[in-house]
């Protein structure tokens, strides 16, 4: 469903505490199920295209940044079954699970939701989770996304192959009987892969109908796209389109949007947390420079690096339509307060965005593409 054509507007991240704001404020986003609930039956009520969770297994040393998050394949089940129309992601690392059980596991998910389950592929970068489950994390890249082409040729295979077979390869070896049921409805899944990394792009062009990746600068998105789409056409596929995170602060007056954000990610910021969880996605010395090391950090305490869209429902209309116009295909919102935020969202800034062509209309006046 979320391969459909249309700008895609969905949730990200809301099955863990603090969202992906680090910040250290009371009111802080706790990620419990009964929020998970509230926020995806409103979701689906108001029109949005899908839910999108994190994986996380352990925190973040010496922070309250997702402390707690719930399991995704889980999550993904009780929200399909209380949900109707929104697609519903679980986050799978493919080193963390058998491909025999994740193919039954997301099958099972797609029969709950009646075709509505899609999956995000994470081939690992946290080191302290791998140590965590007592496995290395490989040195590079393309390691991991080898790991992680083998486990989901392996999905894929179980979902279509009639017979039983075996398979003895790099990664997976002596494995026997293979079979699998039930299948999806599709015979396969939507798929995203989030990757910044050449080989997880190239990863995401080869697999997923979308690349999730952050945007810095929407101007330049056309670019990014038309690389992802190059590499899709070298694989043989017809396109992967490309979505980007951003984080939502929107008042009825800019001042009230910036008096919020300061407050939350600045006065408010846990910038401990903020370097810890920086470090650990690999930004640092070694690889940026002091410039931009400073620039990235106001915008991991406000959203975990993602694009900012702040001010009034126009200001943040227009800078959608921004990302529209360079050919992104749609975005994974974060806010601080998802359930008490997003009614306001979508009263204000998704009618502009069907008046600009970006978004379509459904019988009952909520967006949709």
């Amino acid at each position: 469903m979320l391969a459909d054509s249309g700008f895609k507007l969905g949730l990200f991240a809301f099955n863990a505490s603090s969202g992906l704001a680090i910040t250290t404020i009371p009111e802080r986003w706790k990620g419990s199920w009964q929020d998970s609930v509230e926020t995806a039956v409103l979701a689906d009520r108001l029109g949005l295209d899908f839910l999108l969770p994190v994986g996380r297994w352990i925190g973040w040393p010496g922070t309250t940044f997702h402390d707690s998050a719930l399991e995704t394949v889980a999550w993904a089940s009780g929200l399909l079954a209380v949900t109707r129309r929104i697609s519903v992601f679980a986050t799978l690392h493919s080193a963390f699970l058998h491909p025999v059980v994740a193919a039954k596991q997301l099958a099972t998910l797609d029969e709950v939701g009646a075709g509505r389950a899609g999956l995000n592929i994470v081939a690992g970068w946290y080191k302290a989770e791998h140590e965590a489950f007592g496995t290395d994390l490989p040195d590079s890249p393309e390691r991991r996304y080898a790991h992680a082409q083998e486990w989901w040729d392996l999905v894929r295979r179980i979902w279509s192959e009639e017979r039983p077979f075996d398979h003895d390869g790099e990664f997976f070896r002596g494995m026997r009987g293979v079979h699998g049921s039930p299948r999806p409805a599709g015979g396969a899944l939507p798929v995203i892969n989030a990757a910044v990394s050449g080989p997880g792009r190239e990863f995401a062009a080869r697999n997923a109908d979308f690349l999730l990746t952050a945007t810095f600068d929407p101007a330049g998105g056309t670019t990014l796209v038309d690389g992802v789409r190059a590499a899709a056409r070298r694989h043989g596929r017809d396109r992967t389109g490309v979505l980007s995170n951003a984080f939502v602060v929107c008042r009825p007056t800019h001042r009230e949007a910036e008096e919020y954000l300061r407050y939350y990610a600045e006065e408010h910021a846990d910038w401990a947390g903020v370097d810890t969880v920086m470090r650990g996605q690999g930004i640092g010395p070694q690889s940026f420079t002091e410039e931009q090391i400073a620039r990235f950090r106001p915008r991991f305490a406000a959203g975990h690096g993602g694009s900012p869209l702040v001010g009034t429902p126009d200001e943040v209309a227009a800078a959608i339509t921004r990302f529209a116009a360079a050919g992104i295909g749609g975005l994974a919102l974060s806010f601080v307060d998802y359930a008490g935020e997003l009614e306001y969202f979508c009263a204000e800034v998704v009618p502009r965005l069907e008046k600009e062509g970006i978004r379509g209309r459904t019988a009952g006046g909520a967006s949709s593409a």
